[in-house]
């Protein structure tokens, strides 16, 4: 029996860990090369419509347009854009290397969530993998130094807490929508609502500089942005047949594990200290969460 037969959320969530890995790894170039985060953010919404028509196709076209649906689907895609709007802001303001540990902690909002409203639960194995995953999330980003001194006003950590709280509740009603629609129709008012946020990052965009129009910023940057996308499309996927208790701190440990692996490989980075824990815990909570049994499966 495949895998995609026997845990097919298990196959759309390791293909997001594995698309966003890529991606992460090399996001930054174009931004390194002039291109601005603004504007990388209008080609990642952009980069969004190809899937979305590629999916609805093989679905007939088969797009739900009730009213429950199209406000779910705006919803997911408004919290998962607006969190991205809210994060251009914040890291002018704060400390990365403390805005970012913060909101790699929106799994914990999806757990409690799933387990209050969709009575979600997991055997030994998979709480023991969503603890070490959720444990391993802020070493990806924390480097353990203070690398210059903290904004003294408290604006850039509301902001951080508003971002996981946007991407925690995104995750929750990505699979609460997909009970009463089909994930395609989530998917296409993702890109819709990501397309709707592109006058606001046009104008967060300082045209007073530079901006390297060439083939290695807005052309390399919808080439690795595409990637976010199809990764994006699996997570729909994978919140479909998987529980959202799980596929959320799965996709969010792994991701990272992959980025880093990468960056030590392609790009030559080594990783410090609080990252390499990060890693083996990363990798620890994929293989618990990987072979914990279904329900189904289950002989006790």
């Amino acid at each position: 029996m495949s895998l995609k037969s026997k845990k097919p959320w298990l196959l759309y969530a390791l293909t997001t860990t594995i698309f966003w890995g890529v991606w992460g790894a090399f996001t930054g170039i174009p931004s390194e090369n002039g291109f601005p985060d603004t504007m990388i953010y209008c080609v990642w919404s952009l980069t969004m419509v190809p899937p979305a028509l590629f999916v609805l196709k093989k679905a007939g076209w088969n797009l739900f347009m009730d009213k429950k649906s199209i406000r779910n689907g705006m919803l997911i895609g408004l919290l998962g854009a607006g969190g991205q709007m809210i994060l251009f802001y914040t890291v002018t303001i704060g400390p990365t290397y403390l805005i970012f540990p913060i909101i790699s902690l929106s799994p914990l909002v999806t757990i409690l969530l799933s387990i209050v409203f969709l009575k979600e639960r997991t055997g030994k194995l998979g709480v023991l993998g969503i603890v070490l995953a959720i444990l391993a999330l802020p070493l990806f980003d924390y480097s353990g130094t203070t690398e210059g001194e903290v904004d003294k006003g408290a604006l850039w950590f509301i902001m951080s807490i508003l971002i996981l709280i946007a991407w925690g509740v995104q995750a929750y009603f990505m699979k609460h929508a997909n009970k009463s629609m089909n994930a395609e129709s989530i998917f296409f008012y993702m890109t819709v609502s990501g397309i709707m946020l592109i006058p606001v990052a046009v104008y967060m965009t300082d045209f007073s500089q530079d901006i390297n129009w060439g083939a290695d910023g807005p052309y390399l940057a919808a080439v690795i942005q595409i990637l976010n996308a199809i990764g994006a499309l699996c997570l729909v996927y994978a919140f479909r047949y998987g529980k959202a208790l799980v596929v959320s701190p799965m996709t969010n440990a792994g991701a990272p594990l992959i980025t880093s692996i990468i960056s030590m490989v392609i790009l030559g980075t080594v990783p410090g200290n609080y990252k390499i824990i990060g890693i083996v815990l990363a990798i620890l909570a994929a293989f618990l969460l990987a072979v914990e049994p279904e329900e189904g499966e289950r002989t006790e």
